[in-house]
C-alpha cells in the first residue's frame, strides 16, 4: 500500500468527526472564494444504493462577485 492508500480508505461506511472537520476545512477555502461565510459549516453523509449522498450546509451573508478571466 502507498502512503495515500493508508490515509484514504474507499471502503468505509462512515467518516469520523475528525475526518469531517478536515474535509470542511479544505472545502472552506473554495467556499470563501464564492461566499462570505459564517463558521457553521456541517456535513451529513448518508449511505445510498449507489454509494453516498453528501450534504454540506453553511450560512452565507452574501454571494461574492466572481471575476472572469479575460
Amino acid at each position: 500500500m502507498t502512503t495515500a492508500e493508508n490515509i484514504i480508505s474507499f471502503d468505509r461506511d462512515e467518516m469520523s468527526q475528525h475526518d469531517k472537520r478536515l474535509f470542511l476545512k479544505d472545502l472552506q477555502t473554495v467556499l470563501d472564494e464564492y461566499f462570505e461565510c459564517e463558521d457553521d459549516s456541517t456535513v451529513e453523509i448518508t449511505r445510498t444504493e449507489k454509494g453516498f449522498l453528501v450534504c454540506v450546509l453553511f450560512s452565507s451573508r452574501r454571494i461574492k462577485n466572481v471575476k472572469h478571466p479575460l
